[in-house]
């Protein structure tokens, strides 16, 4: 089961009363007393249980949904429903997967339906609650995502079900010197010093997964083979006087800084000449970027994942 840090440190607050600095050193003694041979998860992990933390509770709420745990129900408010898509199997037959987002007052999830359970999007609207038992949680690109299988049973506003409604949290505002890899929702502010080129990779139409070459065709592990749609990732580094920092934006948020299309971002892996003089504009820009700090364990350095691009004004900067 993976628990992200942020929420066992939350856990270990919210149970014990301890404070950030207090959980954080008795962390820090136990990485130094295990010499390093587990990660600061781990070392987490192992305070939790030292203190008689509850990690994994089943309450039916949204952040209590982590890959890998049995999910006897989550209950969830409709935020925003996608098509149905048809694909082929690998035995030639036809095959459905639906998404739909569900929110709470905790958060957010997506909500993956395979088969025929795909059709429970047909009675889905804006607002529906739904209950869901017996949904698989697995990791998802964006986080966590609730998997309906035909064992799982969703229903559309059961009755005496109460679901709050979900807000966004405000992401605090932070200077990048004082960053930490525990940061999930944070907003910094720079400017933009060093701009890369986008680098592409390949993925399935159907359901956004990586593909992997086999011979001469492009597989996907659900879907078998696919023909090529591509994903992309644009890094930056911003400098707010305090400190710069690598930040990566994939996809929505390349295109938000940018301001292009998907169909301009396919254009520049052709014809990366067209890409320079963006770099050239770019450069010395203002931006408020919003998102999660995380740790690169193979250059050892904190980088940021960008969730959402701002233009800083003369106002904000």
């Amino acid at each position: 089961m993976n628990i992200p840090l942020p929420d066992i440190l939350t856990k270990i607050k919210e149970q014990k009363g301890l404070d950030d600095a207090a959980i954080n050193q008795k962390i820090d003694e136990k990485l130094q007393k295990l010499s390093g041979l587990v990660s600061k998860e781990g070392a987490a992990h192992i305070l939790a249980n030292e203190l008689g933390v509850k990690l994994f509770e089943n309450t039916g709420k949204i952040k209590d949904t982590y890959p890998g745990m049995p999910c006897r129900e989550v209950n969830g408010r409709v935020l925003q429903v996608y098509e149905i898509r048809e694909f082929d199997r690998k035995d030639g037959t036809k095959g459905y997967v639906g998404n739909f987002i569900i929110g709470d007052e905790t958060g957010t999830l997506r909500i993956v339906c395979w088969g025929d359970q795909a059709q429970v999007l047909k009675k889905l609207e804006q607002g529906s609650i739904v209950k869901i038992n017996d949904g698989v949680p697995k990791e998802g690109q964006r986080g966590t995502e609730l998997h309906v299988s035909e064992r799982t049973k969703v229903v559309v506003n059961p009755e005496g079900v109460e679901v709050q409604a979900y807000q966004a949290p405000q992401a605090v505002h932070k200077p990048i010197r004082d960053l930490t890899e525990s940061d999930t929702n944070v907003e910094i502010m720079g400017t933009v010093v060093q701009v890369f080129e986008p680098r592409y990779f390949e993925v399935c139409p159907d359901c956004g997964s990586r593909l992997k070459q086999a011979e001469n065709e492009w597989k996907c592990d659900r879907h078998g083979p696919k023909p090529l749609d591509y994903s992309y990732v644009v890094n930056v580094f911003l400098d707010d006087g305090t400190e710069n920092i690598r930040v990566a934006l994939f996809r929505q948020q390349a295109e938000q800084l940018l301001g292009k299309s998907k169909e301009d971002m396919l254009t520049f892996r052709t014809q990366p000449e067209l890409y320079e003089p963006l770099k050239t504009e770019l450069l010395g820009e203002q931006y408020k970027i919003s998102g999660r700090a995380k740790n690169n364990m193979f250059f050892n350095r904190l980088e940021f994942v960008a969730q959402n691009v701002e233009k800083a004004t003369a106002a904000s900067s």
